[in-house]
């Protein structure tokens, strides 16, 4: 279904719309924090993390759906296990970059996802992005570029790979996220699905690098790592249903600003100028891709 069909099916309106997008991008941010903290407090693999995460939003949205009567059942089926096999993928990739990097050069790599995101709709699906929006992730994206550490220490270039590739996957997934929405699909179903496949997945690669005895001193870091990526995901995909899908992509960056701010009061990281420098163009690019270009026309105009 493309975007031009979709429009023509009437969507309710929500007063925050794309706005979900800055409310999961603030669950991220504590996603990652914990996620740093129970590799370095725990000794976690990304696998094992990747595990627990999905074990939670999958336990708790089952027993959720069950309770209001909710089937499990999908015509959709095909579209559900392609966005969850690639969306899991993604995130087994970005939490080992996490957990082998700097938070913020970790989560600036996983936020290639929105150049990828416009680069797969024009490829794969022929849509027609105008030079404007074109402008302002290119924008968007000097701003994560200005971020990112330049220097890569030794022993991280294959984790800043792995976060790359997982920005990359992270795209694809997240054109599925609005194919679902598009469909029909609830959001909680659209994040159960992926959790249980995330879990499948999770499970073979941890089986490979080793499995960590639980601790009650774990628990509530491996609680915390579920609660906040559950919230985050339901709420990008309210994002991606109701708001922009361009204008959700640039202020999806803010967890990249939110990371990096509290990666330096939290965990020590220093923050130089330039990074200062790319998180005012990441904000600004949020806001201009909002701006029709009508109206910023009409701004010069006035002028």
């Amino acid at each position: 279904m493309t975007d031009s069909a979709a429009s023509q099916t009437p969507v309710a309106k929500d007063p925050l719309g794309s706005g979900w997008m800055i409310v999961a991008a603030l669950c991220f941010t504590i996603m990652n924090l914990c996620i740093k903290a129970a590799a370095k407090e725990f000794d976690f693999g990304s696998g094992e993390l990747v595990f627990w995460r999905m074990s939670f939003a999958a336990v708790f949205l089952g027993v959720a759906a069950k309770m209001r009567g909710d089937t499990f059942a999908t015509p959709h089926w095909k579209t559900h296990l392609n966005r969850s096999v690639i969306g899991s993928a993604a995130m087994l990739c970005l939490f080992y970059a996490l957990t082998h990097l700097p938070l913020a050069t970790g989560v600036t790599l996983s936020y290639t996802s929105s150049i990828f995101l416009a680069v797969f709709s024009f490829v794969f699906f022929k849509e027609r992005i105008a030079p404007y929006t074109q402008a302002v992730l290119v924008f968007g994206f000097i701003g994560v570029i200005l971020l990112l550490n330049p220097s890569f220490q030794g022993g991280q270039v294959v984790a800043a790979l792995f976060g790359l590739a997982g920005g990359a996957m992270s795209g694809w997934a997240y054109l599925k996220v609005r194919e679902l929405s598009l469909l029909g699909e609830p959001g909680w179903k659209v994040v159960f699905y992926l959790s249980v496949v995330g879990m499948v997945m999770s499970v073979v690669w941890a089986s490979l690098t080793g499995w960590h005895a639980l601790t009650w001193a774990a628990l509530p870091y491996l609680g915390a790592i579920g609660l906040s990526a559950m919230v985050a995901q339901l709420c990008m995909t309210r994002a991606y249903k109701v708001g922009n899908k361009f204008t959700v992509a640039s202020l999806s960056y803010l967890t990249v600003v939110f990371s990096a701010i509290a990666g330096e009061i939290m965990l020590g990281d220093k923050i130089t100028w330039q990074e200062v420098l790319g998180m005012v163009i990441i904000v600004a690019s949020g806001v201009l891709s909002g701006i029709t270009p009508a109206r910023v026309k009409q701004f010069f105009i006035k002028l």
